[in-house]
């Protein structure tokens, strides 16, 4: 029986890929992508030939029981990726390691690209203890999950995305106070990689008057 095997893929620079990750892709029988084309596009610069099968949030309950499946009758590992970073981290993944895990299918997880650890570190707030809460909901309890936050002791960690960066901070602020200290991580890894700290207010007043964009990551202080 074959495996399934989780490999992270690069957050921005390629050269962060692991020739451990690149050998159990170029041995796999196929790989599992959250987008055909961005993988695709990976595996061409990394000169990978592989096969390429779309699973993905929308996909993925339809699609895990045939998957999961397909290891068992197969001698050769499948791997799973999406577009960047370590799958199963706010992206697909959980769903095929429980049911692989059930059905007593191996599961092989490899470290690797991950925005959220890089981005503590180079914070500067305390990385010995710290939460990480994924994505804020589009609509529906944004503020109740922010109220959450309140009297947190430990360093808080989520991802946003730039368009809703300025509302986010407006949240915060309504809901923790100005004064709290936050860091916003950008481009982690990339040619453009910057930190901006401050407080909930400065960094308010900053992006107000400097548009961002790129992939962000936000850390909060503990209280």
């Amino acid at each position: 029986m074959g495996k399934l095997i989780l490999v992270p893929t690069p957050i921005g620079n390629i050269e962060d890929i692991s020739n451990r990750a690149k050998q159990c892709i170029s041995s796999a029988v196929k790989v599992l992508a959250e987008d055909t084309r961005v993988t695709g596009k990976l595996m061409k610069l990394l000169g990978l030939k592989v096969k390429l099968e779309s699973f993905h949030m929308h996909n993925e309950h339809l699609k895990v029981n045939h998957v999961v499946e397909n290891i068992k009758d197969n001698d050769l590992d499948t791997v799973l990726v999406c577009d960047a970073g370590t799958p199963g981290i706010s992206d697909p993944g959980y769903l095929l390691v429980r049911k692989c895990i059930q059905e007593e299918v191996l599961v092989e997880a490899l470290p690797g690209p991950t925005a959220l650890i890089p981005a503590i570190v180079g914070s500067g707030f305390p990385s010995d203890r710290f939460i990480f809460d994924g994505f804020l909901p589009l609509k529906k309890g944004r503020k109740s999950r922010i109220s959450e936050w309140q009297h947190e002791k430990r360093t808080i960690i989520f991802y946003e995305s730039p368009h809703r960066l300025m509302r986010c901070l407006k949240e915060m602020k309504d809901i923790l106070g100005g004064n709290r200290s936050i860091c916003v991580a950008r481009e982690i890894s990339k040619l453009y990689e910057t930190y901006h700290r401050g407080t909930i207010d400065e960094l308010i007043f900053y992006f107000s008057e400097n548009e961002i964009k790129g992939e962000l990551v936000i850390l909060i202080s503990q209280k």
